[in-house]
C-alpha cells in the first residue's frame, strides 16, 4: 500500500536561505540586466555629452603675441686709443652708475706724456712772465733814454743852426749836429719797436702767448689721453654684454662692453599680419614673462613697423613699459596680450566648440530631435577662450565641443557642465 505524500511548504526562510546559496548567481544576473538595461537606454537615446551653452556676457577681444624684452637703445663701450687692459672693474649683469670706472689700461707712457706736457706750460708761462717782468720793462727804460737823447740832440742842432746862421759856427759843426740828432731819432725809434713788442699785441708777447696755448692744449690732449686709460660708464644702466678680461689689447672702434641704459624698456613683438588692422598706436596691453607668468604688468604700443617681414608674414610692434618690474631681463622672453576691442551683453560661446574659425564659413555642431545637427554660425569678437555669436545662435542654445568625438547626425543626450 502506497501512503500518500505530505505537502512541501515553502516559506520566506527558505527562500532565503536559497538565495544565499545562489548569491554570486543572483548578482550577476542583476548586472547582466542592468548593463543590458543602460545599454539599450545608450541606444535608443545616444550617450551623455557635455555641452556648451550660449550665453550673454562681456567680451574683450586680444590679439596675443610673444616676444622679448629690451631697452630703446644700448650704448657699446670701447676704447678711444690702443692699450692693454690693467683690470677690468665690473661684472656682466652688474649695475652701474654714470662715471662709474669700468676698465684701466695701462697707462705709464700716458703718465709721461703729461709730465712733459707740464714742462712746456710751465716753460712757455716762465718765458710770459719774463717779458712782461723784464723785456718790456728794460724797452720801457730803453724808451726814456733814447727820449732824452733826442731832446737833448735836437737843442744841439738847433743852437748849431743858429750859429751857423749868424755866421758863428762853421757848415761841419752844424753836420755833426745834424749827425747826432739822427742817430737819436734812430735810437727813439728803436726803443719804441722794442717796447711795442714787448706789449701785448706786440709780436714777441704773441709768439710767446701761442707757445703758451700751443703747450696747454698739448697739456689737455695728454691729460684727455691720460683719462681714457679709464674707460667709464657713460650713463645708468646695466652690463648686458662683456667681451674683454685683463691683459686684452684694445683697439678704438671696437666694443668691449655693451650696457643696457636704465629708464623705460620695451617689449619687441612679432604680430601676424592678419592682425595689423586690429592694432594701433596708443592701445594697452597686458605682458607677463614666461618666466613668471602670474607676475603682469602694463604696456602701451608705440611703435608698429611700416614695413612687413615677408619671410614670416608679421610685423614688429614695439610696447612701452613705463615702469617695469624689478624682475624684468634683457632678452628676456614675454607673452603679451593686447586688448583691441570689448562687447558688453555680447552672445558668448566657448572657442572650443566653434569650428573652422579661421575659415569664412564658421560652424557648431547643435542638438536637433536628439541628434548633432551641423549650424553655420557667423563670428564677431574673439577673446583667448571665447567668441561672440553675431548669428546662427540664440541665447540659450548649445553646441557641442570639438573633443567630444560626436559626429553630424549621431543621438546623444546633452548635459551642461
Amino acid at each position: 500500500m502506497i501512503l500518500p505524500q505530505p505537502k512541501r511548504r515553502f516559506s520566506v526562510a527558505s527562500l532565503w536561505s536559497g538565495c544565499l546559496s545562489h548569491k554570486w548567481f543572483i548578482l550577476v544576473v542583476v548586472v547582466l540586466l542592468g548593463l543590458g538595461g543602460w545599454q539599450s537606454a545608450r541606444t535608443i537615446l545616444g550617450p551623455a555629452i557635455v555641452v556648451d551653452q550660449v550665453k550673454r556676457g562681456h567680451l574683450i577681444e586680444t590679439v596675443v603675441a610673444s616676444g622679448h624684452v629690451e631697452t630703446p637703445f644700448r650704448v657699446e663701450i670701447g676704447s678711444q686709443l690702443t692699450g692693454t687692459v690693467q683690470e677690468v672693474l665690473v661684472r656682466q649683469g652688474e649695475k652701474v652708475t654714470k662715471g662709474q670706472p669700468l676698465i684701466s689700461l695701462e697707462s705709464r707712457e700716458l703718465k709721461a706724456s703729461v709730465v712733459q706736457a707740464q714742462g712746456a706750460v710751465a716753460q712757455a708761462e716762465a718765458r710770459i712772465r719774463q717779458i712782461e717782468e723784464l723785456t718790456r720793462p728794460s724797452a720801457e727804460e730803453a724808451l726814456a733814454q733814447a727820449k732824452a737823447t733826442l731832446l737833448n740832440a735836437q737843442k744841439t742842432y738847433d743852437r748849431a743852426a743858429q750859429l751857423e746862421h749868424n755866421g758863428y759856427a762853421t757848415r761841419a759843426a752844424l753836420d755833426d749836429a745834424q749827425k747826432t740828432l739822427d742817430v737819436a731819432r734812430a735810437q727813439m725809434r728803436s726803443a719804441q719797436f722794442q717796447v711795442y713788442t714787448a706789449s701785448p699785441g706786440g709780436s714777441d708777447y704773441v709768439m710767446a702767448q701761442t707757445l703758451l696755448n700751443q703747450a696747454r692744449a698739448n697739456l689737455d690732449t695728454a691729460e684727455s689721453r691720460l683719462n681714457y686709460a679709464t674707460i667709464a660708464a657713460p650713463r645708468d644702466g646695466v652690463l648686458i654684454t662683456r667681451s674683454v678680461e685683463r691683459g686684452t689689447v684694445v683697439q678704438p672702434g671696437k666694443a668691449l662692453l655693451v650696457l643696457a641704459p636704465a629708464g623705460d624698456s620695451q617689449l619687441v613683438l612679432q604680430i601676424d599680419e592678419r592682425n595689423l588692422g586690429k592694432i594701433a598706436l596708443g592701445q594697452q596691453a597686458i605682458a607677463s614673462a614666461d618666466a613668471y607668468p602670474d607676475r603682469r604688468f602694463p604696456a602701451v604700443i608705440t611703435y608698429i613697423n611700416p614695413g612687413v617681414d615677408i619671410s614670416r608674414a608679421s610685423v614688429e610692434v614695439k610696447l612701452t613699459v613705463a615702469d617695469p618690474p624689478d624682475y624684468l631681463r634683457q632678452d628676456m622672453t614675454v607673452s603679451v596680450d593686447i586688448e583691441v576691442a570689448a562687447k558688453d551683453d555680447a552672445l558668448v560661446l566657448p572657442l572650443r566648440s566653434v569650428h573652422d574659425v579661421l575659415s569664412g564659413a564658421p560652424w557648431v555642431l547643435g542638438i536637433k530631435d536628439g541628434r548633432a545637427s551641423q549650424r553655420p554660425v557667423k563670428i564677431g569678437l574673439r577673446g583667448n577662450s571665447h567668441v561672440e555669436i553675431t548669428d546662427g545662435l540664440a541665447a540659450g542654445d548649445v553646441a557641442i565641443p570639438q573633443n567630444s568625438g560626436v559626429l553630424t547626425g549621431q543621438r546623444l543626450r546633452p548635459v551642461l557642465p
